[in-house]
């Protein structure tokens, strides 16, 4: 992790009486200069008092060069935070730029200048009132407007997931139109930033569904980008329905549909291997080789992000888990032998409750052993990098389920 302090303000002390401005950013360096031209202009217009920029940028390419450049040319005080080590997504971003903050009141947008500047004083308006912590801008407010998503389709899944967010948070969300916004003004202190468990970009959803807070909305109209191209993709999608439900049920919520799609798989292969006339038990056997191979690298790239950093190296983990699952399957599979042959069981339906069976030990085992913060009496990566360990009671809270 790589800081760089482009402005001489001192962020030891914190102040009541500005705004940080914490801008997350991947690959925008085009879109820099045009940003902080429009910040300034509306700090001048507007005389909302104090303001800092503070980028936390997780790119590969020259955007953090691109910065030191604007902010060399700029009076707004700028700053910027490379991180090698992007934890946590563009939440995590956030996340780490509230911590460097010089002020309570953080205000969160994006860098691609969807989110226009100039709303910022009507959200600071509104905050200065002193009854919310919480002000958001909306898209979906009366007077908001989200045209600026590229298309049809991404309205719809926009508008669907806004749906089922606000469904499944139907308390923590009362009075919010817009939980998926990344354009917001909050008051750090009314956060419990150490309890944040960033896992992708839709951080005030991880903020409002943690602890109840006062909102306020106002509406705003989503821009088209300035310039480069959108970072929503499938992938992010995937990992927003995890957060979802990790965040509704718990992780093992997350590891059951990661298991699911699993059996969904085991269940598939099986039936077509048969189909071609492979007898059920070496079926049985390929169809649980490929989905243990698959279902580990959903575990280890979704369900169990946050965690690889503490557990020691992927290989292990793998071994742990590969080994695990195959002793697993030499029950199991002589189980599926007795359900048809003894019982007189089709096949796949006796393999489908052999999976649900093995459900509950295979999430145990990898939630306190496969993914187990390894320390070997040193700091772990985690506690090395952000202060903070996997505690057994973080652990024991997972499998208890995080309803909230």
């Amino acid at each position: 992790m790589v800081l760089f302090l482009i402005w001489g303000i001192s962020v030891s002390r914190l102040a009541k009486d500005g705004v940080s401005v914490v801008v997350p950013t991947f690959n925008e360096g085009p879109n820099i200069a045009e940003l902080v031209r429009r910040l300034d202009a509306m700090r001048v217009e507007a005389a909302i008092g104090e303001i800092e920029v503070i980028f936390v940028d997780d790119s590969t390419d020259d955007t953090p060069a691109v910065i030191a450049r604007v902010a060399a040319g700029t009076t707004l005080p700028v700053r910027v935070l490379h991180r090698d080590d992007p934890r946590g997504g563009l939440g995590g971003a956030v996340v780490e730029g509230m911590r460097m903050a010089q002020f309570d009141w953080c205000l969160v947008m994006d860098g691609d200048l969807q989110h226009p500047p100039e709303i910022i004083p009507t959200l600071v308006e509104r905050a200065a009132a002193g009854d919310v912590e919480v002000v958001i801008a909306s898209r979906y407010v009366d007077g908001g407007d989200a045209g600026g998503l590229a298309n049809r389709v991404r309205t719809g899944v926009s508008r669907a997931s806004t749906a089922l967010t606000r469904a499944m948070f139907p308390r923590k969300l009362y009075g919010c139109t817009d939980p998926m916004t990344g354009f917001f003004l909050v008051d750090r202190a009314s956060i419990d930033l150490d309890g944040l468990q960033p896992r992708g970009f839709k951080i005030l959803l991880e903020i409002l569904a943690r602890r109840q807070q006062r909102i306020a909305e106002v509406p705003f109209e989503f821009a088209e980008r300035h310039a480069g191209e959108s970072k929503a993709s499938f992938a992010q999608g995937i990992r927003f329905l995890v957060q979802l439900t990790m965040l509704r049920f718990g992780r093992m919520s997350a590891f059951a549909i990661v298991g699911g799609l699993g059996a969904l798989a085991n269940l598939a292969i099986m039936a077509g291997l048969t189909a071609l006339g492979l007898e059920y038990l070496w079926a049985a056997i390929i169809a649980s080789e490929v989905t243990i191979i698959g279902n580990f690298l959903l575990l280890e790239y979704v369900v169990f992000r946050d965690l690889r950093d503490s557990s020691g190296r992927m290989r292990s983990r793998f071994v742990k888990s590969f080994t695990f699952n195959n002793a697993e399957a030499i029950v199991r599979i002589p189980l599926i032998w007795l359900l048809v042959e003894g019982a007189g069981w089709g096949s796949v339906f006796s393999a489908a409750v052999t999976l649900v069976l093995a459900f509950v030990v295979r999430f145990v085992f990898h939630a306190l052993i496969v993914y187990r913060p390894v320390t070997d009496g040193r700091p772990s990566p985690m506690r090395a990098k952000t202060g903070s360990a996997v505690s057994g009671a973080k652990l024991r809270d997972e499998l208890e389920g995080d309803v909230l």
